[in-house]
């Protein structure tokens, strides 16, 4: 019996293990832990990085270098947004300790969701004290590398 390895199809449920990095390290990386989940076209993984995986076999291991911009798009300077320190004190966090780089998670206005923004700076001014965060994905109009392990496909 000549059975084809199975592939990554539209709407594949897969398995696998996947590192995304930028130049500064990897951001996304569950080849060190439990692999992941996900299906094909539900918006777990962005439109671009699912493009690479279709067609990918059952057992397949491959890295991608996408160039900068194409994983997550350009970054977007409208997306650099200064947040009154009394805003984040309304969402429960009264007593943190700030520092540039932390990442926050933040609900969506339906409050169904939640959307991550990183600490960028500080300011102390007639305007009060706010916090500039950053709300473009981390790898945005960065080159990106993709490794890919496809473990299982359903």
């Amino acid at each position: 019996m000549n059975s084809k390895p199975a592939t990554v199809q539209p709407g594949s449920f897969l398995t696998l293990h996947y590192r995304l990095a930028g130049p500064v390290g990897a951001v996304i990386n569950t080849f060190n832990e439990q692999p992941a989940t996900l299906t094909l076209g539900t918006g777990q993984l962005s439109p671009t990085l699912e493009a690479y995986l279709l067609g990918l076999t059952e057992g397949s291991h491959t890295t991608f270098e996408l160039p900068a911009g194409s994983a997550f798009g350009p970054h977007n300077p409208a997306m650099l947004q200064w947040l009154a320190r009394r805003e984040l004190i309304d969402m429960g966090e009264p007593d943190e300790d700030y520092q540039v780089g932390d990442v926050l998670q933040f609900p969506t206005p339906d409050g169904l969701g939640r959307f991550a923004g990183s600490v960028q700076d500080f300011r102390s001014d007639a305007k009060g004290d706010a916090v500039l965060f950053d709300f473009n994905h981390p790898l945005a109009g960065q080159p990106v590398t993709f490794e890919v392990h496809v473990i299982g496909i359903l």
